[in-house]
């Protein structure tokens, strides 16, 4: 099912379709002097998907809360953040550990995770990703009764690698140690940098050293200094507001661009990786709900042609051309069903084609689309 959804790229953007000249040349001998016929451009192509509805097997009868976060691997293992404590009670026994790993079939391989005396664990998970070296990395958006102003990296068994902040210590957007209840993180592997988006408590994307967690840069939306107070929305409403609304989700593209969901201003913005601002995109601007931009993936080509993008709001995956910002195509609906979603929250690709998908709040799953392959655009 196809849905209608609209993209406004804040860019000029020459379409060059081609001029048909009338005027005839000269006839050469052996000409007929029938014009040739122009060449018909073929249609664009876009990737579809389905279901898989048998996608992942939970062992030992266990169950899980909202689904908050999923990553994939160099491995094409997938890794699946959800939240115990938001299991019901009557189940909370069988509450599975907060990070689970499976395969691309779907077959479990391991878990771990949860509050430990040893470092400080999120109070409500938010946030996962596999860099390029197979760490993981874990953040928070909790705020009751301290805030998740921290960043965990962690091997791939859930062994403490580095913390990056601290529960509760955050002095806000000007605060270059401490997090403050980050939505998400990317590791770039090209420059070794982690780049957040500091989004729940603060609104700003911070990118720090990998290894070390030094600070290296950050910035606003438009590349502005990032402020504490709320923005204002009612300042150029064609650009929308010049600060972040919420910065619930962050990729970075392997040409070094950095995109960055800023999910309540319904936009994608587009930066250079020294935060210099590009350009940004809105989607489904128009809808009922404006949480549209939640989460952000890569078609795994290597011009990474396309993004595939969580319209939380909207229970939508829109399919964005990666250079106009154009969305291209768009499934999902509201519901329990399998392909349906319930707060879809983010959203991840693997090398094969597929995608994954996190629903929080009241979808508590992951779920895998299948890569089915290339198709004319309508």
């Amino acid at each position: 099912m196809r849905y209608e959804s609209g993209v406004t790229a804040c860019v000029a953007t020459a379409l060059c379709l081609g001029a048909i000249s009338c005027a005839a040349p000269d006839s050469e001998p052996g000409d007929t002097g029938e014009a040739a016929a122009p060449a018909v451009a073929e249609p664009q192509q876009i990737p579809t998907f389905a279901v898989d509805a048998s996608w992942p097997t939970l062992p030992n009868d266990w169950v899980l809360g909202q689904v908050a976060s999923v990553t994939v691997d160099g491995r094409d293992h997938v890794w699946v953040l959800h939240r115990p404590r938001t299991v019901e009670e009557r189940e909370e026994a069988n509450a599975a550990p907060p990070v689970l790993e499976f395969d691309i079939d779907g077959a479990f391989i391991n878990a771990w995770g949860g509050p430990t005396a040893d470092f400080d664990w999120p109070g409500n998970e938010h946030g996962i990703h596999a860099d390029h070296q197979g760490h993981i990395w874990v953040g928070g958006n909790g705020g009751d009764p301290e805030s998740d102003d921290m960043l965990l990296k962690l091997t791939n068994t859930g062994e403490l690698l580095l913390q990056i902040g601290g529960r509760g210590v955050s002095g806000g957007n000007t605060d270059t140690d401490n997090l403050r209840r980050p939505a998400e993180s990317f590791v770039y592997g090209q420059t070794n940098e982690v780049f957040v988006a500091d989004g729940y408590g603060n609104r700003r994307v911070i990118v720090l050293d990998a290894d070390t967690g030094a600070f290296k840069r950050m910035w606003g939306a438009f590349g502005n200094e990032p402020m504490d107070a709320p923005p204002d929305t009612s300042a150029d409403d064609e650009q929308g507001p010049p600060q972040f609304a919420t910065v619930h989700g962050i990729e970075v593209a392997d040409d070094g661009m950095v995109y960055v969901a800023d999910r309540n201003n319904s936009r994608l913005q587009v930066f250079a990786i020294d935060g210099t601002y590009s350009t940004q995109g809105f989607v489904n601007r128009d809808a009922d709900s404006a949480s549209t931009v939640a989460g952000v993936a890569f078609s795994p080509d290597p011009q990474q042609q396309f993004l595939y993008i969580a319209d939380q709001g909207n229970s939508l995956v829109h399919i964005v051309d990666r250079q106009t910002l154009e969305v291209l195509d768009s499934f999902g609906s509201t519901g329990e069903e399998p392909g349906a979603f319930q707060a879809l929250h983010h959203i991840a690709s693997d090398s094969q084609g597929n995608i994954y998908t996190a629903e929080a709040q009241r979808g508590r799953r992951a779920q895998k689309f299948r890569f089915t392959g290339m198709v004319p655009r309508d």
